[in-house]
């Protein structure tokens, strides 16, 4: 994570951000409305997921996140159209790529405003495996991603935990973008693999860790949902240790193995936990051949504590 948030001093009032989205809004001739506010003064925000679901977006910055301008070009968005200007009160903005100043690095009170008429303003589940980074982790399918995207039911604010599950980690950052998605990465190839698709795909809001010990959850936010793609050695310490962190939480177990499948509702109930649904998910498509290929078929059992 940026060592750099907890410094930042810079703070937009609300009438100063008020004012400059009055300035952008009448200087494009659009109304408010159709500008997306980021404020990443001090925070952690997911600018370049942002950028990919809205057409104009005024971002707020300082040097909490100063090579935020080469993370855009890097992601794709050099060719985009930028108004750059600074201070707290509106005034001339720089009318420019966002590759002609790539290589800037932010500081003070900062505004930009990035454009661009051909994005889709919609959040898009099942990104697609080849987008992520390659290396020791076998990504699900993007069309079971999607599944598990849904039965997540997240809000903006959320927290979530994931274990072994990196490209769900990334989408669920998205998702949740004013929360916090905690992963949990025991292997080291794997560890590293989530710590460059969070670089990659530029989400500040992704805490990794090594282990699900207490004493390593208790000092993160506490998640109100885990999703653990499960080991036979791992699955009931896992159970046991997030109901020491939130006795409520909900937990969704997601396996190809059949013997967990088969213990799974006995510990939980063992614990606590009640088995409130059990899926299988089956895709099968055809390659280029118009052959059907199918894709393993995991199943997802959610539990949770009722009063």
């Amino acid at each position: 994570m940026d060592n750099n948030i907890e410094k930042s001093c810079v703070e937009f009032s609300t009438s100063q951000m008020l004012k400059w989205m009055e300035y952008v809004a009448d200087m494009q001739g659009v109304t408010p409305e159709k500008i997306k506010l980021l404020n990443t003064c001090g925070k952690r925000r997911n600018v370049l997921a942002t950028i990919a679901t809205h057409k104009r977006i005024l971002i707020f910055a300082d040097e909490t996140h100063p090579n935020m301008l080469y993370k855009c070009w890097e992601a794709g968005y050099g060719d985009y159209e930028m108004y750059f200007g600074k201070g707290y009160e509106p005034g001339e903005m720089k009318h420019c790529k966002v590759s002609d100043m790539m290589d800037d690095e932010l500081s003070g009170p900062t505004v930009i405003f990035i454009v661009n008429e051909n994005t889709r303003e919609s959040m898009i589940f099942g990104i697609k495996n080849e987008n992520f980074s390659s290396g020791t982790v076998k990504y699900v399918g993007h069309e079971i991603r999607s599944v598990i995207m849904n039965k997540l039911e997240l809000d903006v604010s959320d927290t979530a935990l994931i274990v072994s599950g990196e490209s769900i980690v990334i989408e669920a950052s998205m998702v949740a973008y004013e929360g916090v998605i905690i992963a949990a990465e025991r292997d080291a190839g794997s560890l590293r693999s989530m710590e460059e698709n969070a670089s990659k795909f530029g989400v500040h809001n992704v805490e990794i860790v090594s282990d699900l010990k207490v004493e390593t959850l208790e000092k993160l936010p506490v998640p109100r949902i885990a999703f653990i793609v499960a080991t036979k050695q791992d699955i009931e310490s896992d159970i046991v240790n997030l109901l020491k962190i939130n006795p409520n939480i909900k937990i969704i177990v997601y396996t190809l193995e059949l013997d967990i499948l088969a213990d799974i509702k006995y510990l939980m109930k063992k614990h606590g936990v009640n088995v409130t649904e059990v899926m299988q998910i089956s895709v099968s498509k055809t390659d280029k051949n118009s052959i059907f290929v199918a894709q393993p078929s995991p199943w997802m059992i959610t539990g949770e504590v009722t009063q």
